[in-house]
C-alpha cells in the first residue's frame, strides 16, 4: 500500500512535496490489520514516536514534517502536533506548530492541514495565530500552499516562504528578486493559487474596508506590476520594484505610484495621465505583498483574464447586457474558424478581448510550429520576429462600448503582444455618431492610431 492509495478520492494531494519525501514516507509504511480484519497503513510518527494510522490528512502532515526536517532544518524537538489552542473554555488543536527556539513555550509557526480549501484554512489560521501570538502561518493541502505573516490581528500579509531554522523572518521578507527569481518562484505556478482567488482575499480582508473602487485599484496595481516585469525582461539584472522588501509603507506607495506613472507613459490610453494610487500606505503594503510573487507579464493569459473578468463582473456584468463568453467556448470557436496569418479579424463587441487574444495565440502557435518552436517560446521572446508583431498589430481589431471593458482588453492585448493599439472605445450599434466621438481630442489621443488602421483597411476593401 502506498500514500497514493490512501489519498485516492480525497481532497489532499502531494504536488508540494519532493519525490524524495514521498519515497521516504512510502518506505516507512507498515500495513496492519485493524480490529475488523481490514488492512490499514500505519507509520511511526517522527514527532510523536509512536505508530499512527495514515489517513489522507495524516499523509500530508507526515510529508510536511519531512519537509520541515530535510528542507528547512527544523529538529523534531521544536515541533508539536495537535497543539492546544484555547478560545475561552473552548479548545482546538493545530496540526503542526514549530516552537520559538529561545522560548519553547511560545508558538512560532502554525501549520494548518485540516481544511482542504484555502479560504477556510486561512480563517482557522488567523484565529490560531491571534490566540497564540504566533507571527507566521502556513496552510497546505498537498496541492496548494500559502504562507502568511501576522502583521496585526486584522491583517495577514502574504510572504514568499517561511524562514528556515537558520534564518529570521526578516531574511525572508527583505529578499530582493530579479525577473528570473520571479519566474522560478511564481506563486501562481508553484503554489497553484489563482490570481482571482488572491484578489478575492484582498477584497474580503483589505479592499472592502479601504473606501476605494476595488476594480480601479486592483487594475492600477496589476498595470504597475506588468510594467515592473516588462522592465525586468529588458534588464535581467535589475531588481524588481513591486515588492515590500526593504521599504517602509510610505516609501512603497511612492515606488508603486512611480511605476504606475511610467507604465502610463509607456502604454497610453489605459488610465488617465494623472491616475493616482488611492489606497492608504498600510492597505497598499498588504496588496503588494499578496501580488509581488505572482508573475503576470508573458504569463498564461487565462490567469489574468479570469481575474479581470471577476473584477468587471462586480461592477458591470449583466447591468448593460454584458455577458462574457466562457474561455473554453472561445477556444473552440477559434479552432473551428481556423484563422490564418494573412486574414483579418474584428470583434465588434469584444468585452475583455477574449476572441482577439485567442486568435492571436492560435495563429502564433501555427507560425511557431512551422519553425519548430512552441507558443510559449514565442510569447517569452524579448524581441519577437516582425511577422508575429505585424500580425497582431495589423490584422486584429476590437471594439466595445464599455470603457472599463476596453481598458481591460487593451491591457490583455498588451500582454499578448500587439501593443493594445487596435482596441477601440466605440458603440458598434451607433455607427452614425462615430464621427462625433472620433472628433473628441481625448478620444483621439488614446485611440486614433488603431482607428486609422481600421479606416485604411476599410478603404482598401472598397
Amino acid at each position: 500500500m502506498t500514500i497514493f492509495d490512501i489519498l485516492r478520492n480525497s481532497a489532499y494531494k502531494t504536488e508540494q512535496f519532493s519525490q524524495e519525501s514521498i519515497d521516504r514516507l512510502n518506505n516507512r509504511i507498515v500495513v496492519k490489520t485493524d480490529k475488523k480484519g481490514k488492512a490499514c497503513a500505519t507509520v511511526d510518527c517522527l514527532v510523536r514516536k509512536k505508530s499512527i494510522v495514515l489517513k489522507p490528512e495524516e499523509v500530508v502532515r507526515q510529508l510536511f514534517i519531512d519537509k520541515l526536517l530535510n528542507e528547512y532544518g527544523y529538529p523534531t524537538s521544536r515541533m508539536q502536533l495537535e497543539y492546544p489552542v484555547y478560545f475561552g473554555r473552548e479548545k482546538k488543536r493545530a496540526d503542526i506548530v514549530i516552537m520559538n527556539e529561545d522560548h519553547q513555550e511560545s508558538a512560532y509557526i502554525i501549520i494548518e492541514l485540516k481544511k482542504p480549501k484555502l479560504r477556510e484554512g486561512k480563517e482557522q489560521l488567523k484565529s490560531y495565530c491571534n490566540s497564540t501570538g504566533a507571527p507566521i502561518a502556513v496552510w497546505c493541502n498537498g496541492e496548494q500552499i500559502a504562507y502568511y505573516y501576522r502583521k496585526d490581528p486584522n491583517y495577514f500579509e502574504d510572504i514568499r516562504d517561511i524562514p528556515s531554522a537558520f534564518q529570521t523572518l526578516t531574511d525572508v521578507t527583505s529578499e530582493r528578486w530579479t525577473i528570473e527569481d520571479l519566474k522560478k518562484n511564481d506563486v501562481l505556478r508553484k503554489d497553484k493559487i489563482s490570481l482571482k482567488d488572491k484578489i478575492k482575499d484582498l477584497e474580503d480582508e483589505v479592499l472592502a474596508n479601504a473606501g476605494v473602487d476595488v476594480f480601479e485599484e486592483c487594475f492600477k496595481l496589476i498595470f504597475a506590476k506588468l510594467y515592473d516585469e516588462f522592465m525586468g525582461e529588458r534588464m535581467p539584472s535589475r531588481y524588481l520594484e513591486f515588492t515590500t522588501a526593504g521599504h517602509t509603507e510610505y516609501q512603497l506607495k511612492d515606488i508603486v505610484q512611480n511605476l504606475l506613472d511610467r507604465a502610463n507613459e509607456k502604454w497610453k490610453g489605459v488610465f488617465d495621465e494623472n491616475a493616482k494610487i488611492n489606497l492608504s500606505p498600510s492597505h497598499l503594503s498588504i496588496c503588494v505583498a499578496s501580488l509581488q510573487s505572482a508573475k503576470l507579464f508573458k504569463s498564461n493569459l487565462e490567469v489574468i483574464d479570469d481575474a479581470f473578468e471577476y473584477l468587471m463582473s462586480k461592477s458591470s456584468k449583466g447591468e448593460k447586457g454584458q455577458f462574457f463568453t466562457p474561455r473554453y467556448v472561445i477556444e473552440m470557436c477559434v479552432r473551428m474558424l481556423n484563422p490564418q496569418n494573412d486574414e483579418k479579424m474584428i470583434d465588434t463587441a469584444c468585452g475583455s478581448s477574449g476572441f482577439p487574444v485567442h486568435t492571436i495565440y492560435y495563429v502564433w502557435k501555427n507560425m511557431a510550429e512551422a519553425e519548430g518552436k512552441t507558443l510559449d517560446e514565442v510569447i517569452n521572446e524579448l524581441d519577437k520576429k516582425p511577422e508575429y508583431t505585424d500580425y497582431a498589430q495589423n490584422n486584429i481589431f476590437a471594439i466595445d462600448f464599455d470603457e472599463k471593458a476596453v481598458r481591460v482588453a487593451r491591457t490583455l492585448n498588451l500582454i499578448a503582444g500587439d501593443g493594445h493599439t487596435n482596441v477601440l472605445h466605440l458603440n458598434t450599434l451607433d455607427y452614425d455618431r462615430w464621427k462625433e466621438t472620433v472628433d473628441q481630442e481625448d478620444w483621439r489621443h488614446k485611440y486614433y492610431e488603431g482607428f486609422d488602421r481600421l479606416l485604411r483597411l476599410r478603404r482598401d476593401m472598397i
